[in-house]
């Protein structure tokens, strides 16, 4: 039985055929807008390099001081937006800049498709942290028949959130005149994406909207999906429920002189571990009692049930699932070797996800069968290869 699919993923048709492991992480060239020089080193590793060599980080610091100065209000209204989900990175990032540099941060929270208990812990326990907490809950109905499509056609059902995550807070700051809004980490720096941005301080919407979302927007995404699946209608939704899916209007982000998507890792150094421990002494953060499947883990990425489907579609997709991520992360910052990350990603990488499955199936609606057809038309023939009806890599890494 297979699986008929729009050409809506645009990162697909351009990977390289040749699989080629960093020589350094555990990353492979198959990971979208990843770069290797001319050594078989990643556009991450390099970037590290820079980092830890390179950068005045004091210099970064009287930056941020500039910028926070520029924006920074005196009559007690919110002067920085701050995206979080409790997490120990934007946790830091909200922390950071009421305690230590004396702003009035809003946090911003695009709920989860379907929330943990140690998810839901971390974002009070930020809130109880002296931090004021906008939640937004989309539409659930819409939500979950979004998120089947977006699994259906475009290998992830994890994009509906990704979008919100992204754009809700950049409505938000428009919507309430604040001019800064403040990530955590650049995605793009940090874990191996284009050198290009090793530099930028900030993604401008209209960049970042070019670069990401898997190509497609968000209206033709879901115009595909009226005109060709039985489960979604116009009656689903209300033109209101389509807001935070996408960015506002350029010009009007232009006009209010919102940037865009600044990064608190072009001004200080990232290090998701310190971070952890910071909000772990600071925020009443806590790490999940067990580890995540597919990695070694507790503290990263466990707001969301349906978190694991995301990292082992991206496994089936290009071959690189959650423990590459993990490892390749704390490789670069000299937490282990790669012996010990290659260790790791043989025992852990592309593990599935079943603690939640029955949970995704019911979210999704669809049968396991469903899901088995949808997954095994995502298989690319340079990176899958059937050995006694068993799946296997072609190329994993050595």
């Amino acid at each position: 039985m297979t699986f008929n699919r729009s050409n809506l993923e645009l990162q697909v048709p351009n990977l390289p055929q040749e699989v080629i492991w960093c020589k350094k992480c555990v990353i492979s060239n198959q990971r979208p807008r990843v770069v290797f020089d001319d050594n078989g080193v990643c556009s991450g590793c390099n970037n590290t390099y820079y980092k830890n060599n390179v950068i005045d980080w004091g210099k970064r610091e009287q930056e941020l001081l500039m910028l926070l100065d520029e924006h920074r209000r005196s009559d007690g209204y919110w002067d920085v937006i701050v995206p979080s989900s409790g997490g120990k990175d934007s946790g830091f990032v909200a922390h950071q800049l009421r305690y230590k540099y004396g702003m009035n941060p809003l946090t911003v929270t695009w709920s989860p498709l379907k929330y943990t208990d140690i998810g839901l812990y971390n974002l009070q326990a930020l809130n109880n942290s002296g931090l004021s907490t906008m939640l937004y809950m989309p539409n659930g109905i819409f939500q979950r028949k979004l998120a089947r499509l977006s699994f259906e056609e475009l290998g992830d059902a994890f994009h509906v959130f990704v979008l919100g995550q992204v754009c809700y807070p950049i409505n938000i700051a428009l919507k309430l005149g604040v001019k800064l809004v403040f990530y955590g980490e650049n995605g793009e720096v940090e874990y191996a994406g284009s050198p290009e941005e090793a530099d930028k301080p900030f993604s401008s919407v209209d960049r970042f909207k070019k670069r990401n979302f898997k190509g497609v927007p968000f209206r033709d995404l879901l115009e595909y999906g009226l005109k060709n699946k039985d489960y979604l209608s116009e009656d689903d939704y209300c033109e209101s429920d389509l807001i935070f899916y996408e960015p506002p209007p350029v010009n009007k982000l232009k006009q209010t002189g919102i940037l865009g998507r600044h990064y608190f890792s072009y001004y200080h150094k990232w290090t998701p571990q310190e971070n952890y421990y910071y909000c772990v002494e600071n925020t009443g953060f806590k790490p999940s009692p067990i580890r995540s499947e597919g990695t070694y883990s507790k503290y990263a990425s466990i707001d969301d049930k349906m978190d694991g489907f995301h990292y082992f579609m991206r496994y089936i997709k290009f071959g690189l699932g959650r423990c590459m991520e993990d490892a390749g992360h704390e490789i670069r910052d000299g937490h282990l070797t790669r012996e010990e990350g290659v260790a790791l990603m043989r025992r852990y990488e592309g593990e599935f996800p079943d603690r939640y499955f029955k949970e995704f199936l019911e979210y999704l609606d669809i049968t396991e069968k469903h899901f088995w057809v949808v997954v095994n038309s995502l298989r690319l023939p340079h990176l899958w290869e059937k050995d006694n009806c068993e799946w296997k890599l072609k190329h994993p890494i050595s």
